[in-house]
């Protein structure tokens, strides 16, 4: 297959040399940019780099606490340090990727990504500590802990308000919509009456499950730092009288993390797969909402609100097409497949490592920004549509053969054993009004209040208790 270069891309770039994002080769970068920029703080390669520093930087910091070490930092070497992550920016990003991939004056290329971090932060330490960064460490102590350092804000900063934002909009339909009665549907046919409400608080009970789950996984992310095996080999052989469990484990749990042990060189990332699962299982609700209002505005139960500079069909004026729950579930079934596959994938490993693990994690940051496509875009949604009330009540009030649940109830309540019978032969695969229902109440042999008990039963009125269930939301 022949290969074209040196065309549109090349003429098209934009801030900091960045590819325009007409020409970006994932819409996540390219169509949709604007909407997945709050993940470029955690899920950037810019962004990892940072945290690795910070985790360096960390770490030597901790071993200059140690008794043991003859490694001392005083006050303004520490602030000095920890402003080459606190203040790393787009030169600083730019710097590590040539110390990996073109080398310096002072530095060959390393080809290693993380020993760029090393590097780069030789250049904010005095000279007489460098042999102290990444002491004893591998790469993956420090790429477990930096990867967890950015999903945990990802989620609980990003990711976890919008969804609170959605289930904030299901709340206020319920509350709203608590009496709007509606036809309900099983099997897509007319079924018991329930109310607007009553179906959005379902959803935003779910939803709130769901986000539980969600912040205790993001909570539950946990760090291994313990060399190249699991065993703190390099750490023990250094400096025998240390407990270097403990200290890995304060040192882990400084950062805001769970500690885990015992491990191989990989953090084995169960942990990321019970997050990665809670969000799926939290998309999951959101694909069945999504589906379900579509229905709905499809049957005229929920209008949308038109702006006037948009096309809803290039050939159809008229339409104005959901177009924000179909985008929203498109992205949602994106996101739960890559989500499945780095839930399954990310907790295995060859032995004590390989390194497939580190090119699947690179695209963690893809599914989150699938999720957020999707949140966002069944907000935009939910804040266009309205309950159509007088399309829903004409709907119950044509399909009259709904209450009888409530009459061959009420007649078995009465003691009539053929109760059931009665209703089914009138209404099964019939049309039928409320005459026709008034008529059978006639002939039964029951007293006037029950005769006047059933005359009173409407589609309408015939909601239980569904408004209390939608106002305690």
């Amino acid at each position: 297959m022949a290969i074209r270069t040196g065309t549109l891309l090349g003429r098209a770039t934009g801030l900091a040399g960045m590819p325009d994002p007409l020409y970006a080769v994932s819409p996540l970068d390219g169509r949709y940019a604007s909407r997945t920029a709050p993940l470029a703080d955690y899920a950037s390669e810019a962004a990892l780099m940072r945290a690795r520093v910070r985790v360096e930087v960390e770490y030597l910091c901790a071993l200059a606490d140690l008794e043991a070490t003859p490694l001392a930092l005083s006050d303004s070497e520490r602030a000095a340090l920890r402003d080459a992550y606190e203040s790393f920016d787009e030169e600083s990003a730019a710097l590590v990727k040539r110390i990996e991939t073109e080398g310096t004056e002072e530095y060959a290329a390393t080809n290693h990504d993380v020993k760029a971090v090393e590097y780069f932060v030789r250049e904010h330490a005095p000279e007489r500590v460098h042999q102290w960064i990444h002491f004893a460490l591998t790469s993956e102590d420090v790429n477990n802990l930096a990867y967890r350092l950015l999903l945990k804000p990802a989620v609980t900063e990003v990711l976890v308000p919008e969804l609170r934002e959605v289930r904030d909009e299901l709340v206020g339909f319920a509350h709203d919509y608590a009496e709007t009665p509606m036809l309900a549907r099983t099997h897509g046919q007319p079924a018991t009456p329930t109310t607007f409400g009553k179906e959005m608080a379902v959803y935003a009970a779910r939803l709130g499950r769901k986000l539980a789950s969600v912040e205790a996984a993001a909570d539950g992310l946990a760090g291994k730092l313990a060399g190249a095996s699991g065993t703190y080999a390099a750490h023990h052989a250094a400096y025998p009288d240390v407990d270097w469990r403990a200290f890995a484990r304060e040192f882990v749990a400084g950062l805001g993390l769970a500690y885990t042990e015992p491990t191989t060189q990989v953090n084995p990332s169960d942990d990321l797969a019970e997050l990665f699962d809670a969000l799926r299982e939290t998309n999951t609700v959101l694909l069945d909402l999504d589906r379900d209002v579509w229905t709905y505005v499809s049957q005229r139960y929920l209008g949308q609100e038109a702006a006037k500079s948009e096309t809803g069909s290039s050939t159809m004026p008229h339409k104005v097409n959901p177009i924000d729950f179909e985008n929203s579930e498109g992205n949602l079934s994106k996101a739960n497949s890559d989500l499945a596959f780095l839930a399954d994938y990310l907790p295995t490993s060859r032995l004590q490592r390989d390194l497939s693990d580190s090119t699947v994690k690179r695209n963690v940051g893809a599914a989150f920004a699938y999720c957020l496509l999707g949140y966002t875009k069944l907000q935009d949604g939910l804040a266009k549509v309205v309950p159509n009330e007088r399309v829903m009540r004409d709907d119950l009030e044509s399909t009259p053969e709904i209450i009888g649940e409530a009459v061959q109830t009420v007649l078995r309540r009465e003691g009539d054993t053929e109760a059931y019978e009665r209703v089914k032969a009138l209404t099964r695969g019939e049309r039928v009004t409320l005459e026709d229902f008034r008529d059978l109440f006639d002939d039964l042999d029951v007293s006037a209040d029950v005769r006047e008990e059933l005359r009173a039963l409407t589609p309408a009125s015939y909601t239980g208790v569904a408004a209390d269930i939608a106002r305690d939301a």
